[in-house]
């Protein structure tokens, strides 16, 4: 078992119908989970910069700032997984809310237990054991949006934070500047593939920074790009 699923877990509530909201909390709370509630959507960015959550259970009609653009600002600066809960039902909402980096979507009327049960199985998804081994110089804290080399912080942006955690999280697999784009935006804008390129290039110069000598990331001619060695490998 990870420290992950041994030490308190926080799920975020974002729900401004007071029975649903109490209805959410008693339920989590009685799986283990430890919750914390809010009303309103322009508040959620904020509170989250302060407090990392495991896990955001967003409405998306709420006072102050719906959910599509709560989950738009999220998403700007973390990957903490978003399940969207919504009374539209159309296939337009289904599939916007997705886009812009749900990660799952219940429609109301809903059980509890069914959101409990999506909680989970989304929570066994995202938190399994981390892929860097306890000896490995290389650390990424997902939860909390850090990374580090031997223990010195790397101060990445939230681009280069993902673009780590994609390519480092699946050592010599080649991936296209494509296949990073899509993985990197989520809030349609014009990016080309030099975007991806000024990324790479600033990330591999903060990585050098802290291990003169080691090539943490190749380019792959008219491929891409991947990651160099196994974790564990890296001196």
């Amino acid at each position: 078992m990870s420290e992950f699923d041994t030490a308190p877990q926080t799920i975020l509530i974002v729900e401004d119908e007071p029975k649903l909201g109490q209805l959410l909390v008693d339920y989590l709370q009685a799986a283990d989970y430890h919750t914390h509630w809010l009303t309103r959507g322009d508040e959620v960015a904020d509170y989250l910069l302060k407090t990392p959550a495991a896990l955001v259970l967003l409405d998306l009609m709420l006072p102050g700032r719906d959910g599509l653009s709560v989950c738009r600002d999220i998403r700007r600066f973390s990957d903490v997984p978003i399940i969207m809960m919504t009374a539209k039902t159309d296939e337009i909402d289904r599939l916007l809310g997705l886009e812009i980096g749900a990660d799952d979507y219940i429609c109301k009327p809903y059980s509890p237990r069914e959101v409990v049960a999506r909680v989970k199985a989304i929570m066994r998804r995202c938190y399994r054991p981390a892929v860097f081994p306890p000896s490995s110089p290389l650390k990424i804290d997902e939860n909390k949006f850090k990374a580090s080399y031997r223990d010195l912080a790397l101060d990445l942006t939230p681009a280069e934070f993902r673009l780590l955690k994609i390519l480092a999280g699946a050592p010599g697999k080649v991936f296209s500047r494509e296949a990073l784009l899509n993985q990197l935006y989520d809030d349609y804008r014009v990016v080309t593939d030099r975007t991806i390129d000024s990324h790479i290039k600033n990330l591999r110069r903060k990585l050098e920074s802290l291990a003169d000598g080691v090539v943490f990331i190749r380019a792959v001619y008219g491929m891409g790009y991947r990651w160099e060695a196994e974790p564990g490998e890296l001196i």
